[in-house]
């Protein structure tokens, strides 16, 4: 689990193909591995990746081809830059929120503005992944926790503080890029929780007593 607060940027350095897999190596920059271990997961780019070997100043992971098809590890190249986060601890703070690191899909800049000293970008996301995505609510851009602020069909609208932008890579994106999305997992688990017991009503809609015995209702 991940809160989307980036630590560091970092590079990859190698990529090798494995079949239709891919094994990286990437060089951590400021990211404190001192307290990393083999095994643990580490989320690159919004993507988690659990560690198989320890560097230096670095690590190497797989990438299954499975989440190579989902996410833009399939265009990615030596010299990318990458988003950086350990997993959470039970003392973390959770200063975004909650990331599973699971990619749901790719969605497309498609224009970047400026906005005082913030930056604005419009994206335009998947159609299956657009009912997710809420005014005011939470998405991952490349492992980044950010907040929506305008929706307009299957595009959304976000501004980056200068902060984030100086933290992440978001600072290079321009229009045509695609990034990394995962969608907020509250969206998610409704959306099961919703259609599992509208077959139990066999059709009968969202009704009050089916959101209290889901807890969201009291």
């Amino acid at each position: 689990m991940f809160t989307g607060i980036i630590e560091a940027v970092g590079t990859l350095r190698k990529l090798e193909r494995k079949g239709d897999d891919i094994r990286l190596t990437v060089a951590s920059g400021k990211l404190d591995l001192t307290d990393v271990r083999l095994g643990d997961s580490i989320a690159t780019n919004g993507v988690c990746l659990t560690v198989v070997q320890q560097l230096a100043d670095g690590y190497v992971a797989d990438v299954s081809a499975e989440t190579v098809s989902l996410t833009g590890f399939a265009n990615y190249k030596v010299g990318t830059k990458v988003n950086l986060e350990k997993a959470v601890t039970p003392t973390t703070r959770l200063g975004g929120h909650m990331v599973s690191g699971h990619v749901d899909g790719i969605a497309t800049v498609e224009q970047r503005l400026a906005r005082g000293q913030a930056i604005e970008f419009w994206l335009a996301a998947p159609t299956e992944l657009a009912r997710y995505i809420a005014h005011k609510g939470s998405i991952t851009i490349d492992g980044v926790s950010l907040t929506v602020n305008e929706v307009d069909g299957h595009r959304f609208r976000l501004t980056i503080v200068p902060h984030t932008a100086g933290e992440t890579t978001l600072v290079d994106l321009k229009a045509g890029d695609k990034v990394n999305i995962e969608v907020d997992l509250i969206a998610r688990y409704l959306e099961r929780l919703m259609r599992f017991d509208s077959k139990e009503t066999q059709g009968g809609g969202v009704t009050m007593e089916m959101l209290a015995r889901a807890g969201f209702v009291r």
